[in-house]
C-alpha cells in the first residue's frame, strides 16, 4: 500500500475536481496539498485550506506540480497528450484515472479508498450510489422511455460520456447517439428528441440555451415546443465522482418530472423564452 510505504499521511495533488470530490466523500481532504481552481469551485470548503492552486490534467506542467512537494499526483480525464507526458515525467508517483462507465467510477472510488486507508468509507459511498441508481430504475420500470439528447460540448457538438448515457437509462430515458462522439445539428434534429440536455464542460450552468436553439434552428423540435430544454450544471454530469448522484436526480427530474418532481438546480428554457433567450430555474 502506498500509504504504508510513506508511513504517514500522503501529500496529494489533485488535478481534476472529480478527484477532490471523491476525496471529500471519503473524508480524506486533509491529504490534499494542491488542487485546481475547478476543485475549489466543486468543493467550496477547500477555499478555507492553505492549498497550492495548480493547473489541471489538461494543462499542468511538472514544475508547478513539484512546487507543492506531493507524494502522489492524482489525475483524471480529460487529458491533453502534452500535459499527460509532463505529469508522468515529474518524478512523483502518479495515478491516472480514465473512467468510461459507472463501473469504472465505482472501481476508482474503491481504489482511492485503498490508497488513502478509507476502504470502509469507499465501500459505503459505492453502496449508496448503487442504491440510488437501483431505486431510480425501479421508479421508472414501467414508464415511457423518452429520447434524450445530452451534449457535453457545443463547438463541435459532442455527445455526453458513457456514464451519462447510463444515468439517462437509469432515469427512464433513451440516450440519443454514441456517447463521446461528435455529431451535428441536423443529425440531432432528424431524431427529434423528447428532451434536450446541455452540460458543457467548464461552463457550469451558463449554457446560453435560447441562443443555441435559435442558431441551430431547432425551434420546431418536440423538446423545444414542449419546454423540455435544460442546462444541467457541468459538475453534475461531467465529473466522474460520487456527485453523479446529483446528475442522476437532475436527469430523472427533467426526463420524468411526473414521477420525480422538478429537478433542483437545473435551468429550463420555456417555449416563449426563445425571443429573449431567457430561462428560469426549475
Amino acid at each position: 500500500m502506498m500509504a504504508q510505504r510513506f508511513g504517514r499521511s500522503l501529500r496529494v495533488a489533485a488535478l481534476q475536481p472529480s478527484v477532490s470530490l471523491t476525496l471529500d466523500h471519503l473524508g480524506c481532504l486533509d491529504s490534499l496539498v494542491a488542487c485546481t481552481r475547478y476543485c475549489l469551485q466543486a468543493v467550496p470548503s477547500l477555499r478555507e485550506r492553505d492549498l497550492k492552486v495548480i493547473a489541471d490534467s489538461w494543462s499542468s506542467n511538472s514544475e508547478e506540480i513539484l512546487s507543492a512537494s506531493p507524494d502522489l499526483v492524482l489525475a483524471s480525464v480529460p487529458y491533453r497528450l502534452e500535459s499527460l507526458a509532463a505529469i508522468l515525467k515529474c518524478g512523483v508517483p502518479v495515478l491516472t484515472l480514465a473512467p468510461h462507465s459507472l463501473a469504472d467510477v465505482y472501481q476508482d472510488i474503491r481504489l482511492l479508498g485503498d490508497i488513502l486507508r478509507a476502504q470502509d468509507r469507499a465501500a459505503a459511498v459505492v453502496e449508496e450510489m448503487m442504491g440510488v441508481f437501483a431505486s431510480t430504475q425501479d421508479a421508472v420500470a414501467t414508464a415511457e422511455r423518452r429520447l434524450v439528447y445530452c451534449e457535453e460540448w457545443g463547438k463541435p457538438l459532442i455527445h455526453s460520456q458513457t456514464w451519462v448515457a447510463e444515468l439517462v437509462s437509469a432515469a427512464g430515458g433513451e440516450f440519443l447517439g454514441k456517447p463521446g462522439s461528435v455529431t451535428d445539428a441536423d443529425a440531432v434534429a432528424a431524431q427529434d428528441p423528447d428532451v434536450l440536455v446541455f452540460a458543457w464542460c467548464g461552463a457550469g450552468d451558463r449554457v446560453p440555451l435560447g441562443r443555441v436553439i435559435e442558431k441551430r434552428q431547432w425551434q420546431s423540435l418536440r423538446a423545444v415546443r414542449e419546454g423540455r430544454v435544460y442546462c444541467v450544471p457541468d459538475e453534475f454530469l461531467n465529473t466522474p465522482a460520487p456527485n453523479l448522484i446529483q446528475g442522476l436526480r437532475a436527469l430523472a427530474g427533467v426526463i420524468h418530472p411526473e414521477i420525480f418532481g422538478s429537478a433542483q438546480g437545473v435551468r429550463s428554457l420555456q417555449p416563449d423564452g426563445l425571443a429573449t433567450a431567457t430561462s428560469k430555474i426549475v
